[in-house]
C-alpha cells in the first residue's frame, strides 16, 4: 500500500482541530436517532428520553426523561425524580406533571376512649436541583374538606403558604366557589418554589359532648376526609363544582422550566460554548421564575429554537385564518406581502378591500404619469429622509420596549388573562391621543417621580397616566418583574394598575382614574382660605377615621398578603386618593420596593418626602416595612390635627408652634400630656376622649425612633378598624 503523505496528514489534523472549535458541543445539539414520543406526549429537545438524548450530562437536571412502555398507556417520568409528565411546551417554557393528592381521614366521634383516629397519606414533590420550579402564575395550593387546615413547607421545612376551610349550612351559602367557607380554600404560590411538602390538620374534631359550643358548627358539617394538593389553576377552575373526587386521585400541576446553568441571557451568551439558543432565528429571554433563561423563535418563525435550524419560516399564505389576505399573497422570510390583484387597489387584508382601478384615457394617463414622475423626483430626497427618521424611531421604540422588559411581559399576557388579570401594553400613540399630547390642562398632579395626566382611552374610559422621570438601571432591570406583581394586586383600597407603555425611554404607567383627588387636598385645602377651600369640603371626623382605617388595611395587605411583599416607601397624604364615595385608594408606587424574604431590610438610597421620613431609615438607608408604619402615623396625625406634616421655619426668632415637624410637635405635646390641645377641635368633640387617647397612644408607638418597637401595619389596621367600630356603635346609641 502506498504511504500517505505526511503533509496531507498534518493538513487533515489541522482541519479536524478547526472543526472541533467551530462545531457546537454535543451537549447543546439535538442528537440523532433519539426517541421523541412516549404515548401521547411529544418530547422536544432540550428534553430527551434516555441517556445522551437530552441537554446536559447530569441525570438529575430534569431534562432526561424515562418512558415505561410496559404501562398502558406508556408512562413518561423525569429521571431521578419520578414525576409523571403529561405535557411539555416550548413556547411557554412549561411542563405539566401529575401529583397525587394528599389525604387525611378521620373516624367519626364516639370511640371508646373519646379520641379521633386519623389516617394520613401525604405526597410531597421535590424539584430542587432540576430545571423546574412550581409556576406561581398557573398553579395554586388547594385544600378540600371541612373543617380543614392545610399548609405546605419548602425543602428546608419553612412555612410557605396555606389556608383554612369550613362548611356553612346550605341555607346560609354565600356566592362564589372555593372561598374557604364552602369546604374548599386556595392560596397563591410564590416565585422560586422548588420543593413542596403538604401538611393536613383539623380542628374541633372531638367527642361532641366535650366540644365547645363555638366548635359545634364545624362538626355539624364535617367531612370524613380532607385533601390537599398543588394544581393547575385553570384546570381546577374549569372543573368547578364537578370536582368531587374521593379516595386516591392525581391532579395536573404546571411547572416553569428554564436553562439554569447561567443566571440569564447575558451570562449565557458570553459563554458561547453552552449557549442553548442554537437556531439562527431565535431570541433569548431571561426566566420570569428563578435564575436562568429560555429561548423562543422570533416573529414570523416557529419550531424548536434549541436546535440548529430549528426555527423555520411560517408560510403565512397557507394560514389565511391567522394571517388574513384577500388578494395576492407572497410569502417572505419571517413575514409575507399581501397585495391587491393587478388592475385593482386598496387594502387586501380585509374582505372587499380591493377595488377596480378607474380607466383613464391614454393622454390623461401620460399627463398623470409625467406629473407623478416630476412629483416623485421632487419628493424623493424628503421621502428618503423621512423614511430614515421613521426607521430610527421604530428601532428606538423596539429597543426601549426590549430593555424595559416588554418581551417578558408579552410572554406573560396570556397567563395574566387566564388568571383574570386585565393588563394591557399601550403604544406611545395611544398615550398621546388619550392625554391630548400630554396637554398642561390634563395634569392631575406633580410629584418627585413624575407627572400624572388624566387620559381618556378610545373606548371612552378615563384613566390616570403617569409619565415618570428617568430611573436608575436597576429599576429598569426589575421593571417587568415588578409590573407582573403589581398588576395582580387586587384590593379595594389600592389604585389598580391597568397597563403600561414600554416604547419610551422611561416607561409610562396607566392606572384607574380616581375622581376626587388626594387626601392632602381634602385636609389642607379645606382648612385654608381662598377658592381651593371653597371648592374642597372638610372631611367629618368619622370619615377621617374611616379613611385612615382603609389606607392602613391597604398597606397591611401589601406588607402581609402580596407575594412577594411590597414596601411603598413614600406613604403620605398626597399619595392617598379618594374615589367618588370618598373611600381611600393608596397610589403612587413609583418608589416602591419588593421586600426580601423574612424581615430583612432593603439597602437603598434614601427617598421619600420631608416630614414623613423614618428617622432610622434616614440614618441607616435600610428600608423595612416599619418605615411605612412611621410615614403612615404622620398621615394619621394630619387627619387628627388638620396640620401639615412639615412647615419650614423661616425665622428662628419668630418660630411658631405650628412650624417644623408635625411628628416632633405631637411627640413633645404627648409626653407633656397636651396632645388633645393640638388636635382639630371638631375631632375632639365628635370622636371623644377615649377613642382619641387610644389613637394617640397607637400613633406614639408608630413614631418610635427604634423601628423594632413599632407595631406591624396589620396591627395598626386592626386597631384603627376597632376604633372605627367603637365610634360607629356610639353614634348608633345616640340616634
Amino acid at each position: 500500500m502506498e504511504a500517505y503523505p505526511v503533509s496531507k496528514l498534518l493538513r487533515l489534523w489541522q482541519w479536524l482541530a478547526l472543526a472541533a472549535v467551530i462545531l457546537p458541543p454535543a451537549a447543546s445539539q439535538q442528537p440523532r436517532g433519539c426517541r421523541r414520543q412516549c404515548g401521547n406526549v411529544t418530547v422536544p429537545y432540550p428534553f430527551g428520553i434516555g441517556a445522551g438524548c437530552h441537554r446536559g450530562g447530569s441525570v438529575d437536571s430534569g431534562f432526561r426523561l424515562l418512558c415505561d412502555d410496559a404501562r398502558r398507556p406508556p408512562r413518561l417520568t423525569v429521571a431521578g425524580y419520578g414525576h409523571e409528565v403529561a405535557a411539555i411546551s416550548l413556547p411557554t417554557a412549561e411542563a405539566t406533571v401529575l401529583l397525587n393528592a394528599s389525604r387525611a381521614c378521620y373516624d367519626r366521634p364516639g370511640a371508646a376512649d373519646g379520641r379521633v383516629v386519623t389516617s394520613v397519606r401525604e405526597h410531597p414533590m421535590a424539584l430542587n436541583g432540576s430545571a423546574f420550579l412550581f409556576s406561581s402564575m398557573k398553579s395554586k395550593f388547594v385544600s378540600i374538606g371541612c373543617p380543614g387546615l392545610a399548609y405546605l413547607t419548602d425543602g428546608a421545612g419553612y412555612y410557605v403558604t396555606g389556608c383554612m376551610s369550613v362548611c356553612r349550612p346550605s341555607a346560609r351559602a354565600l356566592p362564589g366557589s372555593c372561598r374557604g367557607d364552602d369546604g374548599c380554600c386556595q392560596s397563591n404560590i410564590p416565585l422560586g418554589l422548588d420543593s413542596y411538602r403538604p401538611y393536613l390538620g383539623s380542628f374541633g374534631r372531638r367527642r361532641r359532648g366535650r366540644a365547645r359550643e363555638s366548635e359545634a358548627t364545624f362538626l355539624d358539617n364535617s367531612t370524613a376526609c380532607s385533601y390537599a394538593f398543588m394544581v393547575d389553576a385553570w384546570w381546577f377552575w374549569f372543573a368547578g363544582s364537578q370536582f368531587n373526587r374521593t379516595g386516591d386521585f392525581a391532579v395536573p400541576v404546571v411547572l416553569d422550566w428554564a436553562i439554569r446553568d447561567a443566571p440569564g441571557c447575558a451570562a449565557a451568551a458570553a459563554a458561547a460554548a453552552g449557549y442553548a439558543c442554537r437556531s439562527a432565528h431565535s431570541v433569548c429571554l431571561d426566566s420570569s421564575n428563578g435564575p436562568g433563561y429560555v429561548c423562543n423563535c422570533t416573529d414570523g418563525y416557529q419550531g424548536n429554537p434549541y436546535v440548529i435550524d430549528g426555527c423555520a419560516d411560517i408560510d403565512e399564505c397557507r394560514h389565511r385564518d391567522e394571517f388574513p389576505c384577500y388578494g395576492v399573497c407572497v410569502n417572505t422570510p419571517g413575514s409575507f406581502v399581501c397585495a391587491c390583484p393587478r388592475g385593482s387597489s386598496g387594502n387586501a387584508t380585509i374582505p372587499g378591500g380591493c377595488r377596480p382601478d378607474s380607466r383613464f384615457g391614454l393622454a390623461l394617463r401620460a399627463v398623470t404619469g409625467v406629473s407623478a414622475g416630476v412629483l416623485l423626483l421632487l419628493l424623493a430626497c424628503s421621502a428618503a429622509h423621512l423614511w430614515l427618521q421613521k426607521r430610527r424611531l421604530l428601532r428606538a421604540k423596539r429597543r426601549f420596549f426590549e430593555q424595559n422588559g416588554g418581551l417578558l411581559l408579552q410572554q406573560q399576557l396570556g397567563s395574566l388573562a387566564s388568571a383574570g388579570v386585565a393588563f394591557r401594553l399601550f403604544s406611545e400613540e395611544e398615550m398621546r391621543g388619550a392625554t391630548d399630547g400630554f396637554a398642561e390642562a390634563r395634569v392631575l398632579g406633580r410629584g418627585g417621580h413624575g407627572v400624572v395626566y388624566k387620559g381618556v382611552l378610545a373606548d371612552g374610559s378615563a384613566v390616570a397616566v403617569k409619565k415618570s422621570r428617568v430611573v436608575d438601571a436597576r429599576q429598569m432591570r426589575e421593571f417587568a418583574r415588578e409590573m407582573l406583581i403589581l398588576c395582580q394586586i387586587n384590593h379595594r383600597n389600592v389604585v389598580k394598575l391597568l397597563g403600561c407603555c414600554l416604547e419610551v425611554e422611561v416607561p409610562m404607567l396607566v392606572y384607574e382614574y380616581v375622581p376626587n383627588g388626594s387626601l392632602h387636598g381634602y385636609i389642607h385645602a379645606a382648612a385654608g382660605d381662598g377658592e381651593a377651600a371653597k371648592a374642597t369640603p372638610r372631611l367629618p371626623p368619622a370619615a377621617r377615621l374611616r379613611v385612615a382605617a382603609e389606607a392602613a388595611d391597604a398597606l397591611a395587605y401589601m406588607h402581609s398578603s402580596a407575594a412577594p411583599p411590597i414596601l411603598h416607601r413614600d406613604v403620605k397624604s398626597a399619595n392617598i386618593l379618594l374615589d367618588a364615595d370618598l373611600a381611600a385608594k393608596v397610589s403612587d408606587f413609583g418608589a416602591s420596593r419588593l421586600a426580601p424574604a423574612g424581615e430583612a431590610a432593603v439597602a437603598t438610597l434614601v427617598q421619600g418626602t420631608l416630614g414623613y421620613l423614618d428617622p432610622e431609615y434616614l440614618l441607616t438607608s435600610q428600608l423595612t416595612s416599619k418605615s411605612d408604619v412611621y410615614s403612615f402615623a404622620v398621615v394619621v396625625l394630619e387627619l387628627l390635627t388638620g396640620r401639615k406634616a412639615f412647615v419650614p421655619v423661616e425665622n428662628e426668632e419668630e418660630e411658631e408652634e405650628e412650624e417644623g415637624s408635625l411628628a416632633f410637635c405631637f411627640i413633645t405635646a404627648a409626653q407633656a400630656g397636651r396632645h388633645r390641645e393640638i388636635m382639630d377641635q371638631q375631632v375632639v368633640e365628635e370622636v371623644g376622649a377615649e377613642v382619641l387617647d387610644e389613637a394617640a397612644e397607637l400613633v406614639m408607638r408608630c413614631l418610635s425612633m427604634v423601628a423594632d418597637e413599632r407595631p406591624t401595619m396589620k396591627e395598626v389596621a386592626d386597631k384603627l378598624a376597632q376604633k372605627l367600630r367603637l365610634l360607629q356603635q356610639r353614634k348608633l346609641r345616640h340616634q
